[in-house]
């Protein structure tokens, strides 16, 4: 068993922790309170290759490996989950793209979105339908050699940026099971019909916007059925999803890092009764807990990818790292908080936004009690063993 990262991916760490530090950090604090979309941040990133992390490199793309990917997100989510979010959702999506794409679709999309020029996410939650996507009402209904598609979609994810716009619909609303009948459809952002309507107002996940989108009678030619045969889109999206939990597992590596280095640096600074408050036992004990959750959260979210990049099925690791690992940047980004004592409620000081931002980790990409739900089924079967 080996537990380091190679040379590269150390070096690969290191020249990202550098951009992490230089730019993102600095301005986190203001950008996020003003709401200010961080353009620079984003044209460096391009500049980086990053929005190529999961494109090969016959497209352009890094190609990167699961763990560098993993190391991607844990180090922006360290100076701002936000900005990891839109690099996220576009990895999910060329993910998806270059592994059930057509050579058409690939060759159309993915060497400008290697490089940033074009943008994406993936388009799968609606108003009535989050965690259950066989629950949408979307629906793409044929017309000679185009699909009109219409229904609303939430909570979506650079929607004003992506183009194009993967959308999970309907193409048979009558299948039995709901899935035979699902498909992805490729979305340019110039459609005619398709409006992104409002930016949802957010507790935390700040810095990346969150849309409402609507598909009114938007008509797209039947090449832009993602993989060019109908029913397979729940697949393929839950495919998608196993990486967007490793990206998820890794944010929150990310914002429990942050909380530890807040905390650790507060208890040494701050005094109270004439001595610093890490001398007290209490507050020696919390910091402790936080070093040990962030600890086991990160190696358990590098055996998940890890075993992405052994080539093997593994719903079942990622699941199992991106509850505990969100779990763990909730725990952190509290106890964080209270080492802070009434600074950690101030928004003068980093742990707050930390605190805003861990919760979305126990919902994304699945909620954690689904998620549960998938691990236990997948040991009753047999699936998957421990131990």
């Amino acid at each position: 068993m080996d537990f380091q990262l190679s040379d590269e991916q150390r070096l690969y760490r290191d020249s990202l922790r550098d951009f992490v530090d230089s730019e993102i950090v600095p301005v986190a604090r203001d950008w996020e309170h003003s709401g200010r979309y961080p353009t620079e941040i984003v044209e460096s990133m391009k500049k980086l290759g990053l929005f190529g992390l999961a494109i090969p490199e016959e497209y352009g793309g890094l190609a990167a490996d699961t763990v560098s990917f993993a190391l991607t997100f844990e180090e922006i989510s360290r100076g701002w989950m936000g900005i990891a979010g839109i690099l996220g959702s576009h990895s999910v999506s060329s993910w998806m793209l270059a592994h059930h794409g057509t050579p058409d679709q690939k060759d159309r999309y993915l060497p400008e979105l290697a490089t940033g020029e074009r943008r994406t996410g993936i388009a799968l939650t609606e108003p009535g339908a989050g965690t259950d996507l066989q629950g949408i009402t979307t629906v793409a209904r044929r017309d000679g050699d185009d699909y009109v598609i219409d229904g609303t979609k939430m909570w979506i994810t650079n929607a004003r940026y992506a183009n194009p716009l993967p959308v999970l619909v309907k193409t048979d609303p009558r299948a039995e099971p709901a899935h035979r009948g699902m498909s992805i459809l490729l979305v340019d952002a110039d459609t005619p019909g398709l409006q992104v309507t409002q930016d949802i107002g957010k507790l935390g996940y700040k810095g990346t916007e969150s849309c409402e989108v609507v598909l009114d009678g938007v008509r797209v030619p039947s090449s832009q059925l993602l993989g060019g045969v109908e029913g397979r889109g729940l697949q393929q999206a839950l495919s998608s999803l196993e990486t967007g939990r490793i990206n998820i597992a890794a944010r929150s590596v990310g914002i429990a890092q942050r909380a530890y280095d807040e905390a650790l640096s507060y208890a040494r600074d701050r005094t109270a009764f004439g001595q610093a408050i890490g001398d007290f036992q209490a507050v020696q004990l919390r910091l402790a807990e936080i070093a040990v959750q962030l600890q086991a959260a990160r190696l358990m979210t590098y055996w998940a990818a890890s075993r992405m990049d052994d080539g093997v099925r593994m719903d079942t690791e990622s699941g199992m790292a991106k509850i505990f690992a969100s779990e763990t940047a909730l725990q952190c980004a509290t106890d964080a908080m209270r080492i802070h004592g009434g600074y950690g409620y101030s928004t003068e000081f980093e742990v707050e936004r930390l605190y805003r931002d861990a919760p979305l980790m126990s919902i994304g990409e699945g909620t954690n009690d689904v998620l549960r739900t998938v691990v236990a089924k997948s040991l009753l079967a047999g699936k998957a063993t421990v131990g």
